[in-house]
C-alpha cells in the first residue's frame, strides 16, 4: 500500500444497487445523478462505485457537484477528482471531502481552482 492510500479518507464504496437503496431513487434517477455530477463514481474492481461519504442523509452532498465541475475545469478525470477529494490536502489541512462535510465549500473550491 502506498503512503497516499494509507492516509486517504476512509469510506465505503456504493454500487448502483446500493445507491438505489440508500437514495431511495429508481436506477434511472441514480444514473442521472451520476450523469449530471450530483454524484461521481469510478470503476473499482470492474464495477462503477461511488464513495459512500458523497451521500449524506440519503441525498448527494450538496457541495459536491460544483466542486466536481471546478475539478473537471482543472483537467481532472472522475477518478482523479475522487482521489483528490479523499486525499489530505496540505493547504486545507484535511481531506477536501472532510472540509466539504464541515461546510468549507468556498475554501475547497478556491484550492481546486489553483490546480489547473
Amino acid at each position: 500500500m502506498t503512503p497516499d492510500a494509507a492516509s486517504r479518507f476512509e469510506t465505503d464504496w456504493l454500487t448502483l444497487p446500493d445507491l438505489v437503496e440508500v437514495l431511495g431513487e429508481p436506477l434511472g434517477r441514480v444514473r442521472r445523478l451520476l450523469d449530471e455530477y450530483y454524484l461521481v463514481g469510478s470503476k473499482r474492481d470492474g464495477v462503477l462505485k461511488v464513495p459512500s461519504v458523497f451521500v449524506v442523509d440519503g441525498h448527494p452532498l450538496s457541495s459536491l457537484r460544483g466542486t466536481v465541475f471546478v475539478l473537471h475545469d482543472a483537467g481532472f478525470s472522475d477518478d482523479e477528482a475522487i482521489d483528490w477529494l479523499l486525499t489530505p490536502e496540505d493547504t486545507i489541512g484535511i481531506a477536501p471531502i472532510e472540509a466539504l462535510l464541515a461546510g468549507r465549500k468556498s475554501e475547497v473550491r478556491r484550492v481546486a481552482r489553483t490546480l489547473a
